[in-house]
């Protein structure tokens, strides 16, 4: 079965095609196989860059793509062509997995239909970044491919099992019930596939795990035999440890003052809180920790500090994730940040010995060297208590084998 999994951004469509069975179990991550990935950047601009590889072979082509419905049909055309194409016709194409983000009252994987795209509708305000565009294409493509199923999975499901006592604000109880206000989680498709890969390598599926997804958004989550416990962000993907742009935890009674100080509408504020926060906004020069190390080294010290601000938050939740599991078999970092910086991943690691993590600084700097050749590696000692790897993540993978057991049970 071919399966096209859906990244989506207001202006860009990122896709990967998997061939899998469909007679796997919804964790079974090791019978599927990437046939081709891509992208289409640009949306809506005059022209727009799309892009392609199968294989040994890449394509990139200019041309306008106003919507996402275009965007879809000129991956299609790419995966279709006569020479070098992953697949014969579009129509081999089961369905198209989405990597949704926020459905509120609907928290699983469905096949899409109007309740769905009703409830994505009401969590807008949540997840303004990533449901308007979500469903904006989902429309798009229900209109231009009635005959091609949409799957959404969305990023909360794998977090319904953390205890209520993790997931519930003190909040007065009719805003929980009434507006779906909780601790939802996200970055889910990634943390399930750690859980499920950790497991594989420890050889045990009682295994605890700290799942470390650190990147240009960052979440730990908290893993006991392969499920959720407890994760770092709550109602939206604004919340939890600072972002490269995005605030991260903040004090909802600081509003008023700024609002007052500054003359800003609320709606100003949260803009900027979203998009000028975070490490950004603590450095004053970039989001990007690879800009931030190298100002921190010339003396910069904002720079430095965000970098700070970054270590301690995630040390902070480390402790906490370290207290619900009693321990931990084993942390994984993974993500642009916790598979590549040697840096970050010492810090946070650093002066544990009492707690069982022990880490080992060469295997830590020369990871990439002994790492196999899915790029997995351990950075731990000999004598350490908790093992430290470094997992890459494939949340396309999830969602692929979401979509096809959303498919047998709709």
């Amino acid at each position: 079965m071919l399966v096209l999994v859906a990244n989506l951004g207001s202006t860009s469509f990122k896709y990967r095609l998997f061939e899998m069975t469909d007679d796997g179990a919804i964790d079974d991550i090791q019978n599927a196989r990437c046939l081709a990935q891509g992208a289409v950047e640009r949306i809506g601009d005059a022209q727009s860059n799309c892009t392609v590889t199968i294989g040994q072979w890449s394509d990139q082509q200019t041309l306008p793509v106003p919507d996402h419905g275009v965007a879809v049909q000129a991956c299609l055309d790419q995966l279709t062509d006569p020479q070098h194409g992953a697949i014969k016709d579009a129509s081999e194409v089961a369905a198209i997995g989405f990597k949704a983000v926020h459905g509120g009252r609907l928290s699983g994987v469905f096949v899409v239909d109007d309740e769905v795209l009703d409830a994505m509708g009401e969590m807008n305000a949540a997840a303004p970044a990533h449901n308007p565009p979500y469903i904006a294409a989902m429309k798009s493509l229900r209109s231009r491919f009635p005959q091609l199923p949409l799957v959404a999975a969305f990023e909360t499901d794998f977090h319904q099992t953390i205890p209520a006592a993790r997931k519930e604000y003190a909040i007065p109880r009719q805003w929980a019930n009434e507006f779906h206000i909780r601790k939802w989680g996200f970055h889910g498709a990634s943390h399930r596939f750690i859980a499920f890969r950790s497991a594989e390598i420890l050889g045990r599926n009682d295994a605890r795990v700290i799942s470390c997804h650190l990147g240009g958004s960052s979440s730990i989550t908290a893993i006991q035999s392969r499920q959720s416990v407890q994760t770092t962000m709550g109602m939206t993907p604004q919340t939890g440890l600072p972002q490269n742009n995005r605030v991260g935890d903040f004090d909802p009674f600081a509003l008023p003052l700024i609002l007052q100080r500054t003359g800003l509408t609320l709606d100003e504020a949260l803009r900027q809180l979203a998009s000028s926060g975070g490490l950004l906004g603590l450095s004053e020069n970039s989001g990007d920790i690879r800009d931030l190390e190298q100002a921190a080294e010339r003396g910069d010290e904002k720079s430095q500090l965000a970098l700070d601000v970054y270590v301690e938050e995630i040390r902070r939740h480390l402790g906490g994730m370290l207290v619900a599991l009693g321990g931990a078999d084993a942390i994984v970092f993974t993500g642009g940040i916790g598979e590549n910086d040697v840096l970050i991943r010492q810090r946070v690691c650093s002066g544990l010995q009492d707690l069982g993590i022990d880490l080992d600084q060469q295997a830590n700097a020369n990871l990439r060297e002994h790492s196999n050749e899915l790029g997995e590696g351990s950075f731990h000692t000999a004598d350490s208590k908790t093992q430290l790897w470094v997992i890459p993540t494939n949340e396309e993978v999830i969602v692929a084998r979401q979509t096809i057991h959303a498919l047998k049970h709709s």
